[in-house]
């Protein structure tokens, strides 16, 4: 992974080549190994590139990289299977001089343009300058696992891996007060009826799986992939577990493509695990492993971590960090995030990549996007048995709950559940109104503050009509929730000059799932059904048929309890009512300390919101 950076301006060009200079500067946490830049011919366009080595380590694979005098390209991110994009190319007559992904990325926009895209399975983010066509073509990857960030004025466009670069370049660090209010009392990340927006004003965010093209200051952003929600197909349980065992060895086996060093995040979870079970099937050896754990924790996971590892021997690292690290570190993390993060799990995570980097490590594997495809958490339940009670399979309805309950996992049923069986469109309606209600129901917000977004109050609250299963994993996958996970985990593992890879992200996985039956993904009171099937003989028992959902969660409530971040805490709050976001009597209220995913969590988010309005560090 890298950082990549360009302008599109017919201004002077050695202001350019000072600007671009800052704009690479404050990349080079993602790409620390080499970096160059690239002017057009005219000199209106010019791109730079901070790179991160991981395959084709020689200096022919750097970037900027040219190709038939007339595409330049500046790229950040993984084609997974481009051995297989480079043979099929090959066979229509192109010749390659490197071994990089880079320069078959470049090959196949030249063959397909923008349909391009539909050939990769990657990780990615780049821009692509046509000089014949006087294009800017640039493209993000299906899910946002890479991001691109961007700024369109005074007949000037930006593009950089980072909004830290746009800033470098002049543009004014100001506030969208709208996403700031939704963060603060829904505790939202997103515009959920505008991927695009950000919480600063004029820099936009190309949504995922979307392309965009630039020519003479005209813009256009392009939708090229879906996922399916509809489709159902019938298949056998037994031929659904040798797909999946097929598409995930595939997955793991191509991002383990590198030429450093691979470790992996474990957990202890059957998804983290997982990944070691087919590394190791793909390649027999010890791998560096590395862990959060939090001893005397009600939900530390060391003890699944080391059964995990008795059976695939790793050399294992762990992280055991507190509130004074967190408060420590907290201005660099929020410097990198440089949006709000939703607790103190994103920190964790911070220190997890920070471990690897200082073993040598590059690359790492990861379980993360797992539980939103497979139906891991168990907030989907409730979906699952509305849609059992909705097709009228009562006897299947029935015994799930019953099977559920057995496993000691709270689904969270009542007679609410009953109607939005038979009322989706209406409860997604009063669950709307109910967002809009918990934004006056918090009295720190300050009057003033409020007042000037009159007008705009329904803005960003989206709930969709949910009546299958599949309609809330599409929402999570597609509209809102897995994006900033995968921010977080972009951010923390660039910040330590690591790359992050994602084998349940394949779209071609994700696409097998979304297929399925509900059952297999939610089957005899177990979540992660199918996949807990198929490992079941690679794995201890302990971790494929472990009910807890424990996710990635510190001791955040412990720590906020804690002396020293209540100063921390209060510190942050005076500044939010200097900047006139809260009342002063916020500063007086009870503090209440709550856990890493409570959903009432008020004063994480003033801890975290308080970073837009200080310098960087």
């Amino acid at each position: 992974m890298c950082g990549i950076a360009g302008i599109i301006d017919s201004s002077i060009v050695e202001e350019k080549e000072i600007t671009l200079i800052k704009m690479a500067d404050v990349l080079v946490h993602r790409g620390p190994d080499a970096h160059g830049y690239w002017y057009s011919k005219d000199k209106s366009v010019g791109f730079a590139h901070q790179r991160l080595a991981v395959n084709d380590l020689s200096s022919m694979a750097n970037q900027p990289m040219t190709f038939m005098h007339r595409y330049c390209i500046v790229y950040n991110g993984q084609l997974y299977n481009y051995i297989e994009l480079r043979k099929d190319l090959q066979k229509v007559g192109y010749q390659f001089k490197t071994n990089s992904d880079t320069e078959v990325l470049l090959t196949l926009y030249d063959c397909y343009k923008e349909n391009c895209l539909q050939y990769i399975d990657g990780a990615f983010a780049f821009s692509i300058w046509d000089e014949e066509e006087q294009l800017l073509f640039a493209a993000r990857d299906r899910f946002g696992e890479k991001p691109y960030y961007y700024c369109n004025q005074e007949n000037r466009f930006l593009f950089a891996s980072e909004m830290k670069a746009i800033w470098a370049a002049g543009v004014d660090k100001r506030i969208e007060e709208r996403m700031l209010l939704n963060f603060l009392t829904l505790g939202y990340l997103q515009n959920q009826s505008d991927k695009s927006q950000t919480f600063y004003k004029s820099i936009y965010s190309l949504p995922p799986a979307h392309y965009l093209t630039c020519r003479k200051g005209e813009l256009t952003v392009k939708k090229y992939w879906n996922l399916d929600k509809q489709i159902c197909q019938d298949i056998s349980e037994t031929n659904a577990i040798h797909k999946l065992d097929q598409l995930l060895s595939e997955s793991v086996s191509r991002r383990m493509r590198c030429d450093v060093e691979l470790g992996i995040t474990l957990s202890g979870g059957i998804d983290s695990s997982s990944i070691l079970y087919y590394m190791q099937k793909n390649e027999k050896k010890s791998y560096k492993s590395f862990s959060a754990v939090f001893p005397g924790f009600e939900r530390d996971e060391q003890l699944l971590i080391e059964k995990a590892t008795q059976q695939f021997p790793t050399e294992r690292y762990f992280v055991n960090t507190n509130e004074g690290a967190l408060i420590s570190e907290f201005e660099k993390l929020a410097y990198h995030q440089e949006e709000p993060f939703a607790s103190s799990s994103v920190f964790v995570q911070y220190c997890v990549y920070q471990k690897a980097q200082h073993h040598g490590i590059k690359v790492l594997l990861d379980g993360q996007g797992a539980d939103e495809v497979i139906s891991g958490y168990h907030k989907y339940i409730h979906w699952y048995l509305q849609e059992l009670l909705g097709k009228n399979k009562c006897n299947q309805f029935i015994s799930e709950k019953k099977k559920l309950k057995e496993n000691k996992i709270d689904m969270n049923w009542s007679w609410k559940n009953i109607i939005a069986t038979y009322f989706p469109s209406h409860v997604s309606v009063a669950l709307e109104q109910k967002e809009y209600r918990k934004i006056f129901k918090n009295h720190d917000i300050s009057t003033d503050f409020l007042s000037c977004l009159r007008g705009s109050e329904w803005e960003g609250i989206h709930k969709p009509v949910v009546t299958k299963l599949n309609d809330i994993l599409h929402f999570n996958v597609v509209e809102n929730g897995l994006e900033e996970l995968l921010r977080y985990a972009d951010r923390n593992s660039m910040a330590n000059g690591c790359e992050l890879r994602l084998p349940y992200l394949s779209h071609e996985l994700v696409a097998f799932i979304f297929s399925l039956p509900s059952h297999y993904k939610i089957k005899n009171g177990f979540t992660k059904f199918l996949l807990r099937q198929t490992v079941q003989s690679h794995l201890p028992n302990e971790i494929v048929w472990n009910t807890e959902k424990i996710g990635f969660e510190p001791p955040q409530k412990k720590w906020m309890q804690s002396p020293v971040m209540q100063d921390y805490l209060y510190e942050s709050k005076r500044n939010l009512v200097n900047n006139g976001i809260l009342n002063p009597q916020a500063l007086q209220n009870k503090k209440k300390a709550q856990g890493a995913h409570d959903s009432d969590n008020y004063d994480w988010r003033y801890l975290s919101a308080a970073q837009l309005f200080k310098d960087n560090p």
